[in-house]
C-alpha cells in the first residue's frame, strides 16, 4: 500500500453459505485516479462495493478508506465519501430541489450547494418535479447529485451510467474525469458499459468468480489487446480454408460473420493477394485491435457482461 492510497482491501473475502462471493481480494486504488471495476454477472463486483462501504461484514479480511479501517459502527470516515449502489433511489413526493436539500443537510454541507448539484447534474427543467415521477434517466441523475452534495474525496459508483441517454453518459464522463483531475477526488466505479470505462478510467480491475484476474493501465490494455486483421468475403468458408492452409494457424470467425487473422497486422497484403488470387471476392480487409470488450471476454470467457442482484436479494453478485 503505497502512501496515495485511497482505498485498500487486504485478502476480503466474503461467503455465503457454500457461495464464495468474493476470495481474497486485494486492491489498492490511489488518490485522484478512475478505477474502473469489470466482472461479468455474479463476478463479485456490488459485494465488494457493499463492503467497501460497509454496508456488509466481510466473512474475513480487511477494507480500509481514506487510512481509516472499516469495522462495524464505525461512520465518521463515510463523511468524505459519496456512493451510488445499484438502483437510484430518493423520496418519491419530494421534489427533485427537497430530496437534495435534505441530503445537503444531513451531510452538513453548505447552502449554496443544492442549486450547485442541480446545475452540475442537468436537472434544472425537473428541480421543481416530484422524484417519483422522474424518468429513470434523471433519478439516475439525482442519485449522482446526492452523492456529490458534500464534495467528498471519494466517489464509490456501481453503475453510474445506468438508465442514461448517450448525451448524458458523456455528461457524466465529463464530470467524473474533472472531479479527478481538478479535485482529486478517487472514484471507484463499477460498470457493464465496457467502451465507457475504456474511455475514462486510469485503471481497470478485472474480477471473475470473486477474484482479481488482472489490472491493467489503458498502454497495458493496448499492449495486450490482440491485433488482428479483419476479413468479409463473399465466400467466408473458402476464405477460412484457404488462410488456414496457407499457414495463417490463427483465424476465428467473428459474431457478425467476418473473420479474424491473428498475429498478422502486417501481413494484409499477403492476404489479399491470396483470397484475391485464388477467385473471391473480398469486401472488408481491415488491420484492426481488440477493443476492452474484446479483450474482457476472452480473459473470462464470457459472452455478455450483464448485471445481477447480490446474494441478500437472491442471488451471488
Amino acid at each position: 500500500m503505497s502512501a496515495d492510497t485511497v482505498i485498500a482491501t487486504s485478502a476480503l473475502t466474503k461467503r455465503y453459505r457454500e457461495v464464495l462471493a468474493v476470495d481474497v481480494l486485494d486492491l489498492d486504488v490511489r488518490r485522484g485516479e478512475i478505477y474502473g471495476f469489470l466482472g461479468r454477472n455474479g463476478a463479485g463486483k456490488t459485494t465488494t462495493i457493499r463492503m467497501l462501504l460497509g454496508l456488509i461484514r466481510p466473512t474475513s479480511g480487511e477494507v480500509s478508506v481514506l487510512g481509516a479501517r472499516i469495522a462495524s459502527g464505525r461512520t465518521d470516515v463515510f463523511a468524505h465519501v459519496g456512493y451510488l449502489v445499484e438502483s437510484a433511489s430518493a423520496y418519491p413526493n419530494l421534489t427533485v430541489r427537497e430530496n437534495l436539500d435534505i441530503q445537503r443537510r444531513l451531510t452538513g454541507a453548505p447552502g449554496t450547494r443544492t442549486d450547485d448539484a442541480i446545475d452540475r447534474l442537468g436537472l434544472a427543467p425537473v428541480a421543481d418535479r416530484r422524484a417519483g415521477r422522474l424518468s429513470l434517466g434523471n433519478k439516475q441523475r439525482l442519485s449522482l447529485a446526492r452523492a456529490l452534495l458534500h464534495a467528498p474525496q471519494v466517489l464509490v459508483l456501481d453503475e453510474p451510467a445506468n438508465a442514461l441517454d448517450p448525451a448524458g453518459i458523456v455528461e457524466v464522463r465529463e464530470l467524473l474525469r474533472t472531479l479527478a483531475d481538478r479535485d482529486g477526488v478517487t472514484v471507484f466505479m463499477s460498470s457493464h458499459i465496457l467502451a465507457e470505462v475504456a474511455h475514462l478510467a486510469d485503471r481497470i480491475g478485472i474480477i471473475h468468480d470473486g477474484r482479481l484476474l488482472e489490472e491493467l493501465d489503458r498502454e497495458e490494455l493496448h499492449a495486450k489487446a490482440r491485433a488482428y486483421v479483419e476479413i468479409a468475403a463473399k465466400d467466408i468458408s473458402r476464405a477460412e480454408s484457404l488462410l488456414l492452409g496457407s499457414g495463417f494457424s490463427h483465424v476465428e470467425r467473428g459474431g457478425d460473420g467476418t473473420l479474424r487473422v491473428f498475429d498478422a497486422e502486417n501481413r494484409a497484403p499477403e492476404i489479399a493477394r491470396l483470397l484475391v488470387g485464388a477467385g473471391l471476392e473480398l469486401t472488408q480487409l481491415t488491420p484492426s485491435r481488440e477493443d476492452l470488450e474484446a479483450y474482457f471476454l476472452r480473459l473470462t470467457g464470457g459472452e455478455a457482461v450483464t448485471e445481477t442482484a447480490s446474494p441478500a436479494e437472491g442471488s451471488a453478485a
